[in-house]
């Protein structure tokens, strides 16, 4: 069947002349191998092997659960607009002032989404301007480029694209950072995580930049593993870099509402050697969001998210620094506001006959 199959695929493509001993002798010689590969597919269907996720996610539940991604100073104020939710369309207005680490800055930025596009868009008060979009090309096939343009001499211009396929038990990841073919400068990364056993995937990343630090290799490779419990509750990560560095994370999920996390960096180089590590809490109450974090460098922060209601989010960060004596604070409010119905929100089920409609607050 696979010889046959072969064969009426070269034929679709080929024009129409008599057959030759060349193009009798093609398939029969490539039938072992495709016999032999589909019988390899076969007994890799039969072990059930789950996706591994992409590499780009890989702590991702660690990272939810620390503040690294959260944590912020100074007062902060976000003011949504929605515009649609079907397909999916809002604008707003991000404020950040009062900062330690941050100058004063205003944010304009825009979200345009449906089942198989994501756009996101904004420009700061600078004139830096930064775009991401993401393309959905079937259930395996993503398409991703992210621009920034900036007039600053810091920032500079930067374009990435990559795009990731997700197969049956593994995914591939291909991705090029500023790249130009005239002289073959930029970074390509390439990575592929394979799923070995139903809890268990192993993968590996290539790194190529031409335009590297003097000395450096061109190229470069580094490992990744993630384990993942049985019953999903608790997931183990890996990722051995060059140069000796190797970032650890463990997050595990208590009960319902509270998720725990640790991770831990090792850099054993001749040029330096140290250790971090972290350790955090997240629990998701009915109204509210409350994160805390320990490191080893001193540092104790906390974080609460706190929903007065749908359209009216308060938030309050702090941090404390014990080895330099130095502290941060930071307070803000994110607001919804919208033209829209409930209904058309999807807020409040719309009432019916048999069930009257829950009461407004």
């Amino acid at each position: 069947m696979a010889s046959s199959s072969f064969k009426d695929g070269l034929e679709s493509i080929s024009p129409s002349r008599p057959s030759s001993s060349s193009t009798s002798f093609l398939p029969s010689f490539l039938s072992p191998i495709s016999e032999g590969y589909d019988v390899f597919s076969r007994w890799r269907t039969s072990l059930g092997l789950p996706n591994p996720g992409t590499s780009e996610n890989l702590q991702k539940e660690a990272k939810s659960t620390h503040l690294t991604n959260h944590m912020f100073d100074g007062a902060r104020a976000d003011l949504t607009k929605i515009l649609s939710v079907t397909p999916a369309f809002q604008v707003t207005h991000s404020f950040s002032l009062a900062s330690q680490t941050a100058l004063p800055s205003y944010n304009f930025g825009a979200i345009y989404a449906n089942s198989k596009i994501f756009m996101q868009g904004g420009v700061d008060h600078e004139g830096t301007v930064n775009g991401r979009f993401n393309s959905g090309w079937d259930d395996r096939n993503i398409s991703k480029i992210q621009v920034q343009l900036s007039s600053s001499p810091a920032m500079g211009h930067m374009i990435q694209m990559e795009h990731d396929y997700l197969g049956q038990d593994y995914s591939i990841n291909v991705k090029a950072l500023n790249p130009y073919p005239v002289n073959m400068s930029g970074i390509v990364i390439g990575n592929y995580l394979q799923s070995v056993t139903k809890n268990l995937a192993l993968g590996a990343e290539v790194l190529f930049s031409k335009n590297g630090p003097p000395g450096a290799p061109p190229f470069s490779s580094s490992y990744l593993a993630k384990y993942t419990g049985s019953a999903k509750n608790w997931i183990a990560t890996a990722h051995l870099q060059p140069q000796g560095v190797l970032t650890a994370t463990y997050w595990q999920k208590i009960n319902e509402k509270v998720d725990a996390a640790a991770d831990f960096t090792v850099i054993n180089s001749p040029a330096k050697r140290e250790g971090t590590a972290t350790l955090g809490v997240k629990y998701d109450l009915r109204m509210a969001t409350f994160r805390a974090q320990l490191d080893s460098s001193g540092k104790v922060s906390a974080l609460l998210e706190q929903r007065f209601a749908p359209s009216f989010q308060f938030l309050v960060s702090g941090e404390i620094d014990h080895f330099k004596n130095s502290a941060k604070v930071g307070v803000g409010v994110m607001i919804d506001s919208s033209s829209l119905s409930p209904e058309e929100l999807g807020m409040v089920p719309p009432p019916t006959e048999s069930q009257p409609p829950p009461p407004y607050p």
